[in-house]
């Protein structure tokens, strides 16, 4: 009786433990931008590799996730980062280790990416046909597994889009932790919460929330003289003048 009273009380505090840690996250999670919806929706019409670019150009630093991440069917999409990390915690009981992440599903608002990190996730699925119902049902554009993703049939039947490290049938109940911290690192790409997220069949790359516009602008100027190269290689039969005539390659 005594042993029993002694599990139920470590029960309760380990319950109430991550209570609080969820709680931390949402009342710490900063909100998404409502009076910028014209500039993700921007995002949506220009080339991931032009952005990926004009970053480059403008700050210097490699903002784009490896080869490794691919998509589970060809898509396009940007929204902002909500992001989530999972932690090692291998053989815990603790029926709320995951309360976190779903917590942060359910308070992303609409054109949100679901972004996560998995701590040496290469073969855990970090999410399934489940989280990525919650996710379309409120309105999510996308989700960025740094780690494993499953259920593919039912996430194509439905049409949420995911990328992911690889596809694989594992859980991360009772392996793995939900930790609080915010500011992640998926696939080698620094993401805060907030950040623009933008995706299509070139990759996946992170516009931080404060260079947003001007890497806008600048990618926006990157497609246009790229698009108005086509026609130009056609007709000249030539990429070296045309290279020439627009700086761009």
């Amino acid at each position: 009786m005594i042993r029993r009273r002694g599990m139920r009380r470590t029960f309760v505090i380990a319950a109430g433990t991550a209570f609080i840690v969820a709680a931390a996250w949402v009342g710490a999670s900063p909100a998404i931008p409502s009076g910028d919806a014209s500039l993700v929706d921007e995002f949506r019409h220009v080339e991931v590799a032009s952005v990926s670019d004009a970053l480059e150009a403008l700050t210097g630093k490699r903002m784009y996730m490896s080869h490794r991440m691919q998509p589970i069917f060809t898509t396009k999409f940007a929204g902002y980062a909500v992001t989530v990390r999972l932690k090692k915690d291998e053989g815990n009981t603790d029926p709320s280790a995951l309360d976190g992440m779903l917590a942060a599903i359910d308070q992303g608002p609409a054109k949100s990416v679901y972004v996560m990190s998995v701590e040496d996730g290469a073969d855990i699925a970090g999410m399934g046909g489940l989280m990525g119902t919650a996710m379309m049902s409120r309105d999510y554009v996308g989700a960025v597994i740094d780690g494993g993703v499953r259920d593919v049939a039912y996430l194509r039947k439905i049409g949420f889009p995911v990328y992911a490290t690889g596809i694989v049938p594992s859980t991360s109940v009772h392996h793995y932790r939900f930790d609080p911290t915010q500011t992640i690192v998926c696939d080698g790409v620094t993401v805060h919460p907030g950040d623009i997220v933008a995706a299509d069949s070139d990759g996946v790359v992170v516009v931080p929330r404060d260079k947003a516009a001007e890497v806008l602008a600048a990618a926006q100027q990157l497609d246009f003289k790229e698009h108005s190269m086509y026609a130009y290689i056609e007709k000249l039969k030539s990429i070296e003048q045309a290279v020439k005539q627009f700086g761009r390659l």
